[in-house]
């Protein structure tokens, strides 16, 4: 465990070190994000910061390839070498977004180039859970492997928004998967894992930018660096089934290991789930699934009432308990699990209304003191006026003495003709 941590602080500190020359390299090359109509921030910021995150990773990869209890990962596989060359090449195609704004499906179509390189240099998913375990033939599992690392790509750089939000939630989801790696890998003879190592680097390299990235930003990742992290926690995911021998496995505790289809999904819920419903409500207005608007998960947060930060924590807080349950629901009973994910569930969903619920309680309380004030009119319009002896109006008097007069007519009983001695108008003694 002692040797992934200093792989995370190396890479956390390489990317913590060169992002501020990043930052003035994308000054310098004209990276800088102008304010959009759909934009957050109100001052042009430079981006591409993804290119600090990379040289972080690579820097933690070539560290862990001279560490002696991880060396061995790096001798007789070239998989970790394929995943940083995919990284570098998908960020280059992220940096050359950052300057020119690529047209998307030119985006799309290098993205894809890119995962399919990737997969036909042997990051592979190789079982598929069909309901028993069955070995995908080479052709599907490198289109399976091309889909999936395209749609974690663009479903990070979907929810990448606001300061600090995407490096958050895949830091966030890096820790949920890199701890389950870890107990895969400590059932066989070594512990050494290359997925355990991917995953540790991803979030040593987010936590590192994230220092920079906070809000007020002072660099935004760009699409260098949401296309990177989205690519790298997905090679981590599809690492654990690289070299399992399904035959071999008996256990349930194996189970998550034969599903990496999954996996990324429940990792990444926050960011999938926005991507989805970003692609839906774009082509039902009959829109490109691309084309930009202010309805993400992040602009409606905002819209609720949050400030940017609490927006952020809050999202950072549904994304671990997604990330953190799905794990747990694979090592604890799923009762205990499935209460303790509903009451944290509860009081996050009252802490994302509470701005709503504040901006509500004037409105209701107005509403309610109208209601009040106009009941109090309507009695005192009813109510005698007296003078300030105590005693009755005139006016109220006569009005009182004919609502007496009406109620005689209109009874059979008749009546002793008020107060004033007067009696029925109609009475022969009258």
């Amino acid at each position: 465990m002692r040797v992934y941590l200093f792989i995370a602080a190396v890479a956390g500190g390489v990317t913590w070190l060169v992002t501020p020359l990043v930052r003035h390299l994308a000054i310098r090359a004209g990276a800088v994000g102008e304010v959009r109509a759909r934009d957050v921030h109100t001052v042009p910021t430079p981006r591409m910061g993804g290119l600090g995150m990379l040289i972080g990773f690579a820097a933690a990869l070539v560290f862990a390839s001279r560490i002696r209890f991880i060396s061995g990962l790096f001798v007789n596989a070239h998989q970790p070498w394929v995943i940083l060359a995919g990284a570098a090449m998908i960020c280059l195609l992220g940096v050359a977004d950052d300057l020119w704004d690529l047209d998307w499906m030119l985006k799309l179509a290098g993205q894809l180039l890119i995962s399919v390189f990737v997969a036909w240099g042997g990051l592979q998913i190789i079982t598929l859970p069909l309901g028993s375990l069955i070995t995908a033939s080479p052709t599907i599992s490198i289109a399976i492997t091309a889909f999936l690392i395209v749609a974690s790509i663009n479903a990070v750089n979907f929810v990448d928004g606001l300061d600090g939000l995407a490096s958050g939630i895949v830091a966030i989801g890096g820790i949920a998967f890199a701890a389950y790696s870890y107990m895969l890998a400590r059932s066989s003879p070594s512990y050494a894992s290359t997925a355990t190592l991917i995953d540790v680097a991803l979030v040593g390299i987010c936590v590192g930018f994230l220092l920079h990235n906070w809000h007020p930003a002072k660099l935004f990742m760009g699409d260098s660096g949401s296309m990177l992290l989205g690519y790298v926690i997905t090679c981590a995911s599809i690492m654990v089934t690289g070299h399992l021998d399904p035959a071999s496995v008996n256990t349930i505790v194996y189970l998550p290991a034969f599903m990496p289809v999954l996996l990324p999904v429940l990792v990444l819920f926050l960011p999938v789930l926005d991507m989805c419903l970003a692609i839906v409500r774009r082509l039902s207005r009959g829109q490109s699934p691309m084309h930009p608007d202010r309805m993400h998960l992040h602009h409606r947060m905002l819209r609720i009432g949050h400030s940017v930060r609490g927006a952020v924590l809050i999202l950072w807080g549904w994304a671990a308990l997604i990330s953190f349950g799905s794990i747990l629901l694979l090592l604890l009973p799923a009762w205990t699990v499935g209460i303790g994910m509903a009451v944290i569930a509860v009081l996050l969903t009252i802490l994302t209304m509470l701005p709503y619920l504040n901006r509500m309680r004037p409105l209701l309380r107005a509403e309610r003191d109208a209601e009040h004030a106009q009941m109090r009119e309507t009695n005192a319009q009813h109510a005698p006026r007296r003078a300030p002896d105590g005693s009755v109006s005139i006016r109220e008097a006569s009005t009182a003495s004919s609502d007496d007069a009406r109620h005689e007519r209109a009874s059979p009983q008749g009546g002793d003709g008020g107060a004033d001695g007067g009696g029925d108008v109609d009475s022969p003694q009258a």
